[in-house]
């Protein structure tokens, strides 16, 4: 779950950085493509299915609906607005999840783990500065979170048989779809330089290894042990933010960000 994080963290770098260049739709389009056409690949190597009857069960439609939303508003936060703030405001998915678990699948949640998520959400507003300093392009990273929050509840209703190969294909297939809605409303496709191209191969093998950890890790270990170490993310997000885009996230990010991590620290380890 750690190198799953650092791998997302630094696919987040590259993505931010190519899309200085060119059309954030054709650097997620781009990265999809390639990363769905290796996955692909190395499912059929396998035998296996690489459209298999499970990808259209009413669940995996919901999972691909809400991962196409969280791909395509988080990778317009990452460009549009810092590095680090984004991050930040990511980590609050897994105390939707607990919410949202309550709510749909009727799961018992105490108090304790209930006033949990409060504090957290009142981290995600203290982060996001309502008032003065509020930024509405914040609100990206928030519709972001909400749709990996989605996606994340879809997934354990979903189809049990299919392999991290598949759903690494599926996944890189949804944010093939984000970049291309996004492609199409803005247009404007470049021819990458050289630099433009490393930053598309650096987001595309990062972004690979990061999936395929996170679904290794979520797989094969207990939820409940693996899923606090989703955390480390905001920890690479911050250092690699400060040290390559030189930013200097202020007190409320800070503030917020130790909100949101405590409290879903506590929720997660609340449930064990």
């Amino acid at each position: 779950m750690t190198a799953s994080m650092a791998g997302f963290a630094v696919e987040d770098v590259f993505v931010k950085a190519a899309a200085a260049t060119m059309p954030l739709g054709q650097v997620l389009l781009t990265i999809g493509l390639v990363g769905m056409v290796t996955f692909a690949t190395m499912a059929f190597a396998r035998g296996e299915a690489v459209l298999p009857p499970a990808f259209l069960s009413r669940a995996m439609l919901i999972r691909c609906a809400f991962e196409v939303t969280g791909r395509l508003f988080y990778g317009l936060a990452i460009t549009l607005t810092a590095l680090s703030t984004t991050s930040a405001i990511l980590q609050a998915t897994p105390l939707v999840v607990v919410a949202g678990a309550a709510v749909v699948f009727g799961e018992r949640v105490s108090w304790q783990r209930w006033l949990a998520v409060v504090i957290g959400f009142v981290g995600v507003l203290v982060i996001l500065r309502p008032g003065a300093d509020f930024s509405i392009l914040s609100l990206l990273a928030v519709v972001g979170l909400l749709g990996f929050a989605g996606r994340d509840l879809a997934t354990r209703a979903a189809p049990k048989g299919l392999s991290n190969r598949q759903l690494g294909a599926l996944g890189f297939a949804m944010l093939a779809i984000a970049g291309a809605i996004v492609l199409a409303v803005t247009g404007g496709v470049v021819l990458p330089d050289a630099a433009g191209l490393a930053h598309l191969a650096g987001g595309t093998v990062f972004g690979m290894l990061g999936y395929h950890a996170l679904t290794y890790a979520m797989r094969t270990g207990d939820v409940g042990s693996v899923t606090p170490f989703r955390y480390t993310r905001l920890i690479f997000a911050m250092i690699l933010a400060v040290a390559i885009f030189g930013e200097r996230p202020d007190a409320a990010t800070w503030i917020g960000a130790a909100l949101v991590v405590g409290s879903g620290v506590f929720a997660l380890t609340r449930a064990r």
